[in-house]
């Protein structure tokens, strides 16, 4: 268990660190947009007030509250299912970047009342319009990781 909060206390604070610099030092909120690395990396401001690709995003307050509930209670679910069963170290890991990314997107609807996504990246003639964030990337490595390690031998 202890592994599963390490893993997600380094993500949580990966993604948040990130958001610091490029939100506030960098003023991506101002700026808009800096082109790092054209086309393969670019920041991008996009405030995402719902979930993935600003799916259910309509009514902004009170999805954002049911959206941090929600969250939080996949995060509590994730970490009972780890403290009571055992897993491999993959999966403890696994669980720990879902839980640290989710929690990174929740403290950002509790700062700014929205996903601060910043990351845009394209290739090969393909203009990618959505932005994304390290706590988006850990929730997707994590969730992928559940499903493939979470059934491995146990650590215990």
């Amino acid at each position: 268990m202890r592994l599963t909060l390490w893993a997600g206390f380094w993500a949580f604070m990966l993604d948040q660190a990130s958001k610091y610099l490029v939100v506030h030092v960098m003023n991506l909120r101002e700026r808009g947009e800096i082109d790092v690395l054209a086309p393969l990396l670019n920041f991008r401001m996009a405030w995402n007030r719902g979930v993935n690709f600003g799916l259910l995003s309509n009514s902004a307050e009170l999805g954002r509250w049911i959206l941090i509930a929600l969250a939080l209670g996949v995060c509590a679910w994730v970490l009972n299912w780890m403290r009571r069963e055992k897993h491999s170290r993959l999966a403890h890991i696994s669980a720990g970047l879902l839980v640290g990314g989710a929690l990174g997107n929740v403290m950002d609807r509790f700062l700014y009342g929205a996903v601060a996504d910043f990351l845009n990246m394209s290739c090969c003639g393909f203009e990618n319009p959505y932005s994304f964030n390290i706590a988006d990337i850990a929730v997707f490595v994590g969730a992928f990781g559940l499903i493939f390690f979470a059934g491995e031998k146990k650590t215990r």
